[in-house]
């Protein structure tokens, strides 16, 4: 006998989405819910294409007015979707992911800064005309 397919209420799947964007664990979360993350990532994927909206409370195939755009919704009289607060949650992260990229960047540049002025140091200077600077040979 197959197992009957669960149903989650919206408030529920949208109660887990906004804990997926706040940065939580996925597969921690997964486990504390029961819930495959393949399903956890569907149900993040429908509300970042659709908003609230785009997230309903049944499994299967979703209907065509769930899949309708924003913008599309909005003029219908609808409450706009939290795509801006969704993006805004984005925007956030990628700004924090770029600061630390450009944190490592400097820490990079001042070692080989410094490398580059250690090299230039030991470089042997030659006090004769026309005779450049040498370094130790690296073969031993």
């Amino acid at each position: 006998m197959p197992k009957k397919a669960r149903v989650f209420s919206r408030e529920f799947k949208l109660t887990v989405v906004r804990r997926m964007l706040a940065g939580e664990s996925v597969t921690a979360l997964a486990r504390e819910v029961n819930v495959l993350r393949k399903e956890l990532y569907n149900w993040r994927d429908r509300f970042l294409s659709g908003g609230a909206a785009a997230v309903h409370g049944r499994s299967g195939r979703p209907r065509k007015s769930d899949l309708r755009a924003p913008e599309v919704a909005a003029e219908a009289g609808e409450a706009p979707a939290a795509a801006s607060a969704v993006e805004l949650v984005a925007a956030r992260r990628r700004i924090a992911e770029l600061e630390r990229k450009i944190g490592q960047q400097e820490v990079d540049l001042d070692f080989f800064q410094r490398a580059l002025r250690h090299v230039r140091e030991a470089r042997q200077r030659s006090t004769k005309l026309g005779v450049t600077g040498s370094t130790r040979s690296s073969k031993r």
